[in-house]
């Protein structure tokens, strides 16, 4: 089974398209399930601090949730309700309290700040100059190791974003990729393997083939995620990332119901 659980609508503030023209492209195309997971409110960020246009906002959040609950009840597609919540140190009771307040499917956890630069915000990009990129890194790959280990998500999301503009250090990642996925199993969640860096600078698969095949030896569990903005983004990738995860030894891939993990084979 094949499933795009990576998918933004126009809800979150920076994509396009309604739940149904994403839904369309799904059934075209002929996935058998999908998950929606718009970016939870800024729970970190005093209201007079949140960006417009990031996430979606606290009075979104309820809507949201019942729209993809109605459209549960009509897709020929299984339609799941995800999230994709950003982790920020110290924050964690906040963000617990706020996704118990809904019957997720499964929360992708992600890390898109550090010490409160958007690093993938294009905007930004400059900042990279401040820093030592082999510290960067060390910094990035520290915040999602404590963000798996808080227990509050099942999949981790793109791993390896800090990679996205292409600034990559001179020194060998393995160290990290094998810290990480270690934190990663230890923790039980899944690590997802998304096709958005194939549109980006850096031109590749989120995680890097070794992170992938680390991953696979130490048995972390996997997902699949286009990272949809766009309609006709919705499984964009994903037959190059089944592929990928075949070469790294993978045959199965993960699905999830109120955040209960489903394992099935990756036909």
């Amino acid at each position: 089974m094949i499933t795009d659980y990576h998918i933004h609508t126009k809800m979150c503030g920076h994509a396009t398209g309604d739940l149904e023209d994403y839904l369309a492209v799904a059934i075209r195309d002929g996935l058998e399930e999908i998950g929606f997971s718009d970016h939870l409110p800024l729970y970190f960020l005093p209201p007079a601090a949140i960006p417009v246009g990031y996430a979606m906002t606290e009075a979104d959040l309820p809507v949201y949730v019942d729209a993809v609950q109605r459209l549960q009840e009509t897709s020929p597609v299984r339609v799941k309700l995800g999230v994709e919540a950003d982790y920020v140190p110290g924050c964690e009771s906040k963000l617990e309290k706020l996704l118990k307040a809904y019957p997720f499917d499964y929360v992708i956890g992600s890390v898109h700040f550090i010490d409160g630069w958007s690093f993938d915000n294009q905007e930004e990009i400059d900042r990279y100059s401040q820093w030592d990129i082999w510290e960067l890194y060390e910094r990035y790959f520290t915040l999602i190791q404590q963000a798996a280990m808080t227990g509050l998500f099942d999949i981790m999301a793109h791993p390896d974003l800090i990679k996205k503009f292409n600034y990559l250090p001179s020194q060998d990642l393995m160290p990290l990729y094998e810290d990480t996925v270690q934190i990663f199993k230890r923790a039980g969640v899944c690590m997802e393997v998304n096709t958005a860096g194939l549109r980006c600078p850096v031109q590749e698969i989120y995680p890097a083939p070794g992170f992938l095949r680390a991953a696979f030896s130490q048995g972390v569990e996997v997902t699949l995620g286009s990272d949809a903005h766009h309609p006709e983004q919705v499984g964009a990738g994903l037959p190059e990332a089944v592929n990928f995860l075949k070469a790294a030894g993978y045959s199965e891939i993960a699905s999830f119901k109120r955040r209960d993990r489903i394992i099935n084979n990756m036909l």
